[in-house]
């Protein structure tokens, strides 16, 4: 985990990569109870046996489950010393460039792209990288907008 000191350490350390969050595995049943909570029950993701015969050979997660990972992947990486709470504000640019197979390990990198003063604090644009495990492309690949407020 990376300590930044404040505003100040926020803002020196724009433009680095801040480091790799654990690697989580994604299962059968998270995938199912996310399609649960959001109603996405398309087969891809929920029918074990039809996905065998399909395009990926197995059953993927939603790509927004991925993303909806973001926010306890980047808090593994990263705090900022000072701050009484922080806010997702939304995304610039979301891709999901390759399927997450069920029963894969995910980890997020995360680069700090730019601190300006905004929504009531300081917002913060980092991007960050989903990889899957023995991958050679990034599963989610977004631009993640956060206020951070001292």
């Amino acid at each position: 985990m990376r300590v930044l000191d404040g505003r100040e350490g926020l803002q020196a350390a724009v433009g680095e990569h801040l480091g790799y969050s654990d690697w989580l595995e994604i299962d059968q049943e998270r995938i199912n109870q996310f399609a649960d909570a959001t109603g996405d029950h398309q087969w891809i993701h929920v029918d074990a046996e039809r996905a065998r015969s399909g395009p990926f050979g197995t059953t993927i997660a939603h790509g927004y489950l991925t993303l909806s990972l973001v926010s306890t992947l980047v808090w593994q990486v990263y705090t900022v010393k000072g701050t009484t709470m922080g806010v997702n504000y939304g995304t610039e640019k979301v891709r999901f460039p390759a399927p997450l197979p069920v029963n894969s390990r995910i980890r997020a990198g995360v680069e700090l792209v730019s601190v300006e003063p905004g929504g009531g604090g300081q917002r913060v644009v980092t991007r960050v990288t989903i990889e899957r495990e023995g991958g050679d492309r990034p599963v989610c690949v977004a631009d993640v907008v956060a206020v951070l407020v001292f």
